[in-house]
């Protein structure tokens, strides 16, 4: 309780008391009003027969293990993330996932099919629940449950109730662990819990993890077993399939008129985010338009003052379906993060991204990106700027040469491959 309180504080203190009491309402309309909703209770009841069946229609198609998403990370966000795209290629490797919804992104009562081996659930309706578990017990195929390290719902008690029933887990260690990450003053005891326990039992859990400082730290404190790395990636097809005749809206339109080039970024706008080294860039170069897309994670953009610069542009989220349109417009792509211990160990899923739209890229010197060849790394606010530059006459002249190593680089980090590292762990267990 102590965490929602302080998580509540700093909902406040970014977007207003208005605004936080809505998003209050959805959230205890979906953790627990929706519980009560007796309109789908009494739809199972009655249609019992039937539901009974579909399941037993899924539960008998063809397929090699069952994995369930467990976590708050609904399906229809504005940014689809790596839940998702691991989910669809899952799917299409022979495994049968089940993706728990929220109601406050996902309006699904039961459950509804995505594609073939993939189906949207929701747990918080009770005897839709207790019906799907009850049917899972009885499947001799491989079972697991699947969360992410930051997730906040699961208890450690859910999952060792979990392997009690014969589930095996998949820890997705994916950032750092700190408050700043999951929005609350101090880290939840329940992620700790988790995070402790998984260093622990070597038999039940599979650690996943996208970083090297991550590794580190599982090899360190667990060993290598049953432990793999599978970084962020991107859905190539996506980022190429662009809509030329997109009709934007004026504000963007207007940029696009001014003829400046333009410096890009999408994602969150956090504590994390070099917002005095952008601030810096518009400064300096204010013949360069910069535009900022994605979402205020904290107050930080707000307390930024960034938008009192003419040529910085913060034109809010876009959806995952029409990014690739606004992005497709970037003369550069950039990740302006701060170097430390949350962006040392985070890998950027916008870099893939990035690289699949065929754009240079410049970034800050995190570790996970100094990976790559095709990304320019900038090691202080001068250099970012003369990267940008130099960024900017590539694109302008199109070098061949660099254009064919971003592509190159994309298709070595698709979601299938890194879908595939997931499945070639546990497939050895089974």
């Amino acid at each position: 309780m102590k965490d929602k309180i302080n998580k509540a504080f700093l909902m406040i203190k970014k977007d207003g008391i208005f605004a936080t009491v809505k998003k209050i309402y959805k959230y205890i309309k979906w953790k627990y009003l929706s519980r009560v909703d007796f309109m789908s209770y009494i739809n199972i009841y009655l249609n019992y027969h039937k539901y009974s069946k579909i399941f037993d229609n899924i539960l008998n198609g063809n397929y090699d293990r069952i994995i369930i998403w467990r976590s708050s990370f609904g399906w229809n966000v504005p940014l689809f993330q790596r839940p998702q795209h691991i989910s669809k290629n899952l799917a299409d490797n022979r495994c049968l996932v089940f993706y728990e919804i929220t109601t406050i992104t996902d309006d699904v009562k039961n459950f509804k099919k995505i594609k073939d081996n993939l189906y949207l659930i929701n747990f918080n309706n009770i005897p839709l629940r207790k019906m799907f578990f009850k049917k899972i017990k009885l499947i001799k195929k491989p079972k697991y449950i699947q969360f992410y390290s930051t997730d906040c719902t699961l208890s450690l008690g859910d999952l060792k109730n979990y392997i009690t029933d014969g589930f095996k887990i998949i820890y997705e260690y994916i950032d750092d662990l700190s408050p700043e990450i999951v929005g609350t003053k101090e880290l939840p005891a329940n992620i700790k819990d988790k995070y402790e326990y998984m260093l622990t039992d070597t038999e039940n859990i599979f650690v996943i993890v996208t970083a090297d400082e991550l590794q580190k730290d599982v090899v360190s404190k667990r060993g290598s077993k049953k432990l793999a790395f599978s970084c962020n990636g991107v859905d190539y097809e996506h980022f190429k399939n662009i809509n030329d005749k997109f009709e934007f809206e004026d504000s963007f339109i207007n940029i696009l008129n001014s003829k400046k080039p333009i410096i890009g970024y999408y994602g969150a706008l956090a504590s994390w985010f070099d917002y005095e080294l952008i601030k810096n860039l518009a400064k300096e170069r204010p013949n360069y338009n910069i535009v900022l897309l994605g979402i205020k994670y904290d107050d930080s953009f707000n307390n930024s003052s960034i938008t009192e610069f003419s040529n910085i542009y913060f034109l809010g989220p876009k959806n995952y379906d029409i990014l690739p349109n606004y992005a497709s417009h970037f003369d550069v792509c950039t990740i302006p993060f701060l170097i430390n211990d949350i962006t040392q160990a985070t890998s950027p899923l916008k870099l893939f991204e990035y690289m699949a739209l065929g754009k240079p890229i410049v970034t800050t010197a995190m570790k996970e990106c100094k990976k790559y060849k095709s990304v320019m790394i900038a090691k202080d606010k001068n250099e970012f700027i003369q990267l940008v530059d130099k960024a900017l006459i590539l694109n302008k002249e199109h070098n061949v040469s660099y254009f064919n190593l971003l592509n190159d680089e994309a298709l070595e980090n698709t979601w299938e491959q890194k879908a595939k590292i997931i499945i070639d762990l546990i497939e050895k267990y089974e």
